[in-house]
């Protein structure tokens, strides 16, 4: 499955803003850095922090979701809040893209509009599978997978490959507890071995 990057805008600010939060300080500036990155312009923030975060906690719950009907149900639920109208537009040189709120909106209500609306399109084209929450235990992370194949399960390659690490060390540990355990009671060997 070939996704167009282009269209994603929204998908990737959800997945961003959720990481956002996960990753520690909510602040001012790292809430305009993650918002300008994405195109999101931005007039008024201050007054609407506590309002953003709110929001993004609510959009993990699509990530957390583990199954299809679990996330479109929470999809859907977010739909009703967060779009109040689509409509077709072009501007910046842009390909014509789909808009779910309009510039005049508040922050909030645009940040809402673009995320739920993104993250509803991409669960439509991806069937809604490709998300979730890095499976890494101890990392809360969510991640949108447009890979060829579709079988990612963690936010990064360095949460898959130091769990794949964790889980090699601890089938090592296991073998070597069995052994030792074998070697400590020679006779059940023996009787094993008749």
């Amino acid at each position: 499955m070939q996704f167009n990057h282009d269209n994603m805008i929204g998908v990737h600010l959800a997945e961003e803003l959720v990481n956002l939060d996960v990753d520690g300080p909510w602040t001012r500036d790292a809430v305009a850095a993650t918002l300008t990155r994405f195109l999101v312009r931005i007039v008024e923030l201050d007054d609407e922090l506590a309002e953003l975060r709110d929001w993004t906690r609510r959009l993990r719950a699509v990530f957390a979701a583990t199954d299809t009907a679990a996330r479109c149900e929470v999809i859907n639920e977010l739909l009703a809040v967060g779009v109040r109208q689509v409509h077709l537009a072009m501007h910046d040189d842009f390909p014509p893209h789909l808009h779910f709120a309009r510039d005049e909106h508040r922050l909030t209500e645009r940040v809402q509009a673009a995320t739920i609306g993104g993250l509803a399109i991409f669960a439509v084209e991806a069937r809604v599978g490709r998300m979730g929450l890095c499976s890494r235990p101890g990392c809360e992370h969510a991640y949108v997978d447009t890979s060829r194949n579709g079988r990612r399960a963690y936010c990064s390659a360095i949460c898959g490959n130091g769990d794949a690490v964790q889980r090699y060390r601890e089938r090592k540990a296991a073998d070597r507890r069995s052994t030792n355990d074998e070697s400590n009671h020679p006779e059940r060997v023996l009787l094993d071995a008749k």
